[in-house]
């Protein structure tokens, strides 16, 4: 194939960052290719949060349009903006490496506190239009405040830095791939394993229309089987809940020494009762469907506690949210006794 490629991107700063990654990648493997930029509904309407836009694939349904009238030979997508229901006729013919899938709290210094748990002030105002970002917050931390954000990612930062909220919530990969500059903010890295991020969170896709076997097999060329293993768990257990941006679902996967961890918190609606869930296992075959049965599944376990619960005991919260009968009665009675 000598023609140049045609690869279709947004146009954010993150979006252009994505599709000269790939232009790299073709280059590296002798092929030449140019990029042309699409706006999406998501990019068009910045005044709604994402939860009030209609439909599925707000980033990505007029790429993939450009790809079926063959405006464009590849388009280019942050892997965790797909809808999980394929468009018929296109393919994800290849995956990139995963880039780090922590999080960024990032902080305006005078709404940082050290002593509280990530580091965020009591009652500070938290811009995220996430659900799952929300839900998990919530449940870590009850005090904090929401508020939507929109705009790419070097606007929500200034949108931190000029006082709108006190803190925001922004993939790693985001801010390590632009490489941008907020030494003047407080940054609270956590890790996946913690809070739990989007299905695919980190991994580019890279897709083609079906029928296009050229460029099916220059793309599989640059494929990373690893990641695709991992992250096909994470994106069926997605599909299994019929979840999409609306639906307060982390998934993480990872391989470590041919085994598999995975980690996940998922709640029915946002701010809803959050199930946080850790599973390990030799093998993916099957994963994703047991892991969905047993987060439906209704617990009927009973614990007993032998003490006193606080009022905002974390513990406790943790085994209702797990559906747990929960008894607590303390066995030790403490007295004050005043001695002359």
């Amino acid at each position: 194939m000598n023609k140049t490629i045609i690869i279709g991107s947004r146009g954010s700063d993150l979006a252009l960052w994505q599709a000269h990654f790939l232009q790299q990648e073709l280059k590296d493997i002798g092929y030449a290719s140019e990029i042309i930029i699409i706006k999406t509904q998501g990019d068009k309407i910045q005044h709604l949060s994402l939860d009030k836009l209609e439909g599925k694939g707000f980033f990505t349904k007029e790429i993939e349009d450009a790809l079926l009238n063959k405006t464009i030979d590849v388009a280019v997508h942050s892997h965790k903006d797909l809808p999980t229901e394929f468009t018929p006729g296109l393919t994800i013919a290849a995956v990139s490496h995963r880039e780090d899938a922590s999080e960024l709290i990032i902080i305006n210094k005078s709404s940082a506190d050290p002593l509280k748990l990530l580091q965020i002030k009591e009652n500070a105002v938290v811009g995220t239009s996430s659900a799952r970002r929300n839900t998990q917050l919530q449940f870590f931390r009850p005090d904090l405040q929401f508020k939507d954000i929109r705009g790419n990612v070097p606007t929500r930062i200034e949108k931190l830095r000029k006082g709108d909220f006190d803190a925001i919530v922004l993939a790693f990969a985001g801010v390590h791939r632009l490489r941008l500059n907020i030494d003047d903010l407080h940054v609270v890295k956590v890790k996946p394993q913690k809070i739990v991020p989007a299905p695919a969170q980190g991994v580019l896709a890279f897709q083609c229309r079906e029928e296009d076997k050229n460029v099916c097999a220059i793309l599989e060329k640059i494929n990373d089987a690893d990641v695709a293993k991992t992250i096909s768990v994470e994106r069926k257990l997605m599909q299994l809940f019929k979840g999409g941006c609306h639906m307060p679902l982390g998934v993480y996967c990872e391989e470590r020494n041919e085994n598999f961890n995975v980690w996940i918190a998922q709640a029915d609606e946002k701010g809803g009762i959050l199930k946080r869930m850790f599973k390990h296992t030799e093998s993916v075959e099957g994963l994703a469907e047991n892991l969905f049965s047993l987060l439906k599944k209704e617990n009927t376990k009973r614990v007993f506690i032998s003490s006193k619960p606080l009022g905002n005991d974390h513990y406790l919260q943790v085994l209702n949210n797990a559906g747990c009968k929960v008894q607590s009665q303390s066995f030790v009675d403490i007295k004050r006794t005043i001695i002359d």
